[in-house]
């Protein structure tokens, strides 16, 4: 097992929150109000930030959007590769997706491939209208042809370290950390 160590710390629980709260503005004024649209946080990260963006949108636009929450252990391209046996957990969808812009939500974007994922088992779900990805944390090294439509904070990072979301709510703190392998 690699172990890792802390290299420093890229955002506190006021740099997340301030991040959050500015995707939830960028989402609102991308899509002209919340018609129609369906936050959707990728387990396990994804679901927390989803939920405190939907929060803010909805002190914003005194409106609630509906969330839903997507397992992609299924939909991975290394699943065969894994060496221990993966737990799925239920995918949430509250209503159907057909015909509504989808905000994917996740923690860190690295090579595209869980969000590739993600979008697979979305179109299993049902036909969106569109999807758009929020990430809090765009690190670089893409594999893949995807992009993240608001992004908290870009940071640039070496193939040999990793970048760790922290949250209160999986995590018992909170701030996201670059480490490096040992």
């Amino acid at each position: 097992m690699t172990e890792f160590r802390e290299k420093a710390v890229l955002m506190d629980a006021d740099g997340i929150r301030r991040a959050l709260m500015r995707i939830a503005h960028e989402i609102v004024e991308k899509n002209k109000g919340t018609e129609n649209l369906v936050l959707v946080g990728i387990r396990t990260r994804g679901v927390p930030i989803a939920a405190r963006i939907a929060a803010e949108i909805a002190r914003i636009e005194q409106r609630d959007l509906p969330r839903g929450v997507l397992d992609i252990t299924l939909y991975r391209d290394d699943l065969n590769e894994l060496s221990y046996q993966p737990i799925v957990h239920p995918t949430e969808m509250p209503l159907d997706i057909t015909g509504k812009t989808i905000v994917l939500v996740d923690d860190v974007l690295y090579t595209g491939r869980t969000i590739r994922a993600a979008m697979n088992a979305l179109l299993d779900i049902g036909r969106p209208r569109m999807i758009q990805l929020a990430v809090l944390i765009d690190r670089g090294h893409r594999e893949l042809p995807i992009r993240a439509d608001y992004v908290g904070k870009n940071v640039p990072t070496a193939a040999h370290e990793d970048v760790s979301v922290l949250l209160r709510d999986v995590d018992a703190e909170e701030k996201v950390v670059i480490r490096e392998r040992r």
